[in-house]
């Protein structure tokens, strides 16, 4: 017997990794529950478990009692303590050592759906992928081998809820740290990471050693590292980017693969005004606006894109801004724009420009006054040519015709005796004719026309056969 306690105790310590001081205390409360239970409240019992040879000694005051000899109904009520204090000490095991693990990936395998929730089992305990933590172009079936970020442990009763992401940005670096050894060894540095789950991220990396190269290291060779990252992120974009101390630097690079011309920072607005060639300009914005969120994202910066032509326009908006504006400085309005600012800038009250140029506050004061006005009237003539715009593309997209509505409308026209021709439904004559005076002879009869007035009827092509419908009923 009591070697078969001590192989029971030693088989919990190793499934479920609980220590054995705790099961051995949970043995001798659930005899003491027991002994109570059968011995009754004012027996003053004391159970003991020795550690080394599995022996129960159980007292009463100084009377020693059997402690196995408590009846069936004080047993069942033992073996209930003894369940619940080691599922309370396993719970309590699970905790510890997935706290220990957050911000780490876990692997584990589908095991159901309950609603927009995925359960995965990670061997000892379940996790939870909520809606919000997965990436909504993944699909997830069960029995699927998945690796996700664990975001959060935390208790909820007596049970232990482990909450799971596939969409966090450390995800990526934790990707990144398993596939690149340099990452690891801190070698290479992950600056920051802008991320819009399941289309496309963005990582900046940096060397601390100038013999290696980060992004070349981070790729691998003919893209063997980064393939298996894209490849856990089924297909999502990846950008490396270098890490440069210099803003426009870091801003330059992190919009690539678009060629950047001109990039001009605003501290004081923590905004940056980015100048790129026209065919370079759908690149640099990327679709839907991607590529320059991301980039603003992971530079920490507002990012305006232009093109030469919009810049010069902004330029010249601030030349006439300031036009007639007596006591500034030479090249003003030009040293002004090199500096990044646009009239809209100065009437939402930018201020720095004033130390640099050592503007009293009466000119200052007038600059504001005038820029104001200007970008009023520069917001009003946006909405207008967007409005313009989107009247111009109504247009064009009433004008297309669903198919089938040409050939209905040409065979209605034809009933009525009217000619319809073309996808854009009816047309004018193929040949107008200048109206004639009304005469007794039958209009079929074109011999008895004057050669003055038949001579315009050579120069005109000969009339369709819709043409001689049209003739025939005027």
């Amino acid at each position: 017997m009591n070697g078969d306690l001590l192989r029971l105790v030693d088989s919990i310590h190793r499934d479920k990794d609980i220590d054995k001081e705790i099961i051995f205390d949970a043995l001798e409360d659930a005899l003491l529950s027991a002994a109570r239970k059968y011995y009754g409240p004012k027996a003053d019992i004391a159970v003991f478990v020795d550690r080394e040879t599995g022996q129960i000694e159980a007292y009463d005051g100084n009377t020693q009692v059997d402690a196995l000899d408590i009846g069936r109904i004080a047993a069942q009520t033992a073996k209930q303590v003894i369940i619940q204090k080691i599922r309370d000490a396993e719970q309590d095991a699970i905790f510890r050592d997935y706290e220990a693990r957050v911000k780490q990936i876990v692997s584990g395998t589908i095991q159901r759906f309950e609603g927009n929730r995925i359960i995965v089992n990670l061997s000892r305990t379940e996790g939870i992928l909520p809606r919000s933590e997965q990436v909504q172009e993944e699909g997830y079936r069960i029995g699927d081998r998945i690796r996700c970020y664990l975001k959060e442990v935390r208790r909820e009763g007596s049970r232990v809820r482990i909450v799971l992401s596939r969409t966090q940005e450390d995800f990526i670096r934790r990707l990144f740290e398993l596939e690149v050894p340099e990452i690891g060894d801190r070698t290479i540095e992950i600056m920051a990471i802008a991320r819009e789950p399941g289309y496309r991220t963005k990582v900046a990396v940096a060397s601390a050693d100038i013999k290696v190269d980060c992004v070349g290291a981070c790729v691998g060779v003919r893209g063997s590292r980064i393939k298996n990252i894209v490849s856990e992120l089924n297909d999502e974009k990846i950008d490396i980017v270098r890490w440069s101390d210099s803003k426009d630097v870091f801003i330059a690079n992190a919009l690539k693969p678009a060629e950047v011309k001109d990039v001009v920072v605003i501290a004081e607005l923590n905004r940056a005004r980015v100048t790129v060639p026209e065919e370079e300009l759908s690149l640099a914005i990327g679709k839907r606006g991607r590529n320059v969120r991301l980039a603003a994202k992971l530079c920490d910066c507002d990012i305006d894109i232009l093109s030469e032509a919009e810049a010069e326009r902004e330029a010249q908006d601030l030349a006439m801004m300031l036009e007639g504006v007596e006591g500034l400085p030479d090249r003003f309005a030009q040293r002004l724009f090199q500096m990044g600012y646009s009239v809209e800038d100065i009437a939402e009250g930018a201020a720095a420009w004033r130390e640099r140029f050592s503007i009293g506050e009466e000119l200052a004061q007038q600059i504001y006054a005038r820029a104001k006005v200007a970008a009023e009237q520069i917001a009003i003539a946006r909405a207008e040519a967007e409005a313009a715009e989107a009247a111009r593309a109504e247009a064009e997209g009433a004008a297309e015709e669903p198919p089938g509505t040409a050939e209905s409308a040409q065979a209605l026209a034809e009933g009525e005796g009217t000619e319809t021709s073309g996808p854009g439904g009816a047309e004018p004559p193929a040949a107008e004719q200048p109206p004639q005076a009304p005469t007794d002879e039958a209009p079929a009869a074109p011999a008895a026309e004057t050669p003055d007035a038949a001579e315009p009827a050579q120069e005109a092509p000969p009339p369709s056969r819709e043409g001689e419908n049209v003739a025939s009923g005027t």
